[in-house]
């Protein structure tokens, strides 16, 4: 079944990538610019690359931040990527700026590890800690593509899907509420693991509608 999803475009976002992945899955998807855009749709994509206050002044500026919060509120399916997920929390040591606030959290800057890099930058083993639309039962282990040099820190640890392991730390990877959530990794860049997560949120959204 074709899902009609659009891909945020706040210009803060890999949106290449994505689109190919997308396509790849045989679900292209439409590029959402503004709030006039958000018609016919049955989920939402909010991805990013870069810092919080940046994305999160570029993402008022397309006037869709209202839109977002109502979206999620209504029970309606959104999956973020990368930074996607950090702006779904309400603040980040990264900036001034509120997030979202549609998770309650915090961002912070990676700790300092001695065997560990800043940026956090590679392939990283999921370990799944609740269940979640990203998941089916896959009996492979799932590595992902990680850049990243902050991690989100959900204050209800049953929002928190999946983790990776940073040295002796274990970093936010997914989270998930209701029918909203996001990786930290990226999925589009993850090669057959993270086409299998993708391909998972599309069998989902099957029974979405």
């Amino acid at each position: 079944m074709f899902h009609s999803i659009g891909l945020i475009d706040y210009g803060m976002g890999n949106l290449h990538s994505v689109q190919q992945a997308f396509k790849r899955l045989n679900n292209p998807v439409k590029l959402i610019r503004s709030p006039s855009d958000l018609t016919n749709l049955d989920a939402l994509i909010l991805p990013g690359v870069g810092a919080f206050d940046p994305a999160m002044k570029n993402l008022n500026s397309t006037g869709l931040i209202p839109d977002l919060k109502s979206w999620v509120n209504d029970g309606k399916p959104l999956l973020g990527i990368c930074l996607g997920l950090q702006l779904l929390f309400e603040s980040s040591n990264e900036g001034q700026s509120e997030g979202l606030g549609l998770l309650k959290g915090h961002v912070e800057k990676l700790p300092a590890v001695d065997t560990e890099r800043i940026p956090h930058m590679g392939w990283s083993l999921l370990k799944k800690h609740n269940q979640c639309p990203l998941f089916n039962n896959e009996p492979e282990p799932l590595w992902m593509y990680f850049v990243h040099s902050y991690s989100a820190i959900p204050k209800n640890k049953n929002e928190l899907a999946a983790t990776a392991n940073y040295g002796i730390h274990q970093l936010t990877a997914i989270v998930w509420k209701d029918n909203f959530g996001a990786c930290q990794f990226h999925p589009e860049k993850s090669s057959h693991s993270g086409q299998k997560i993708l391909g998972n949120w599309l069998n989902w959204l099957k029974h979405q509608q």
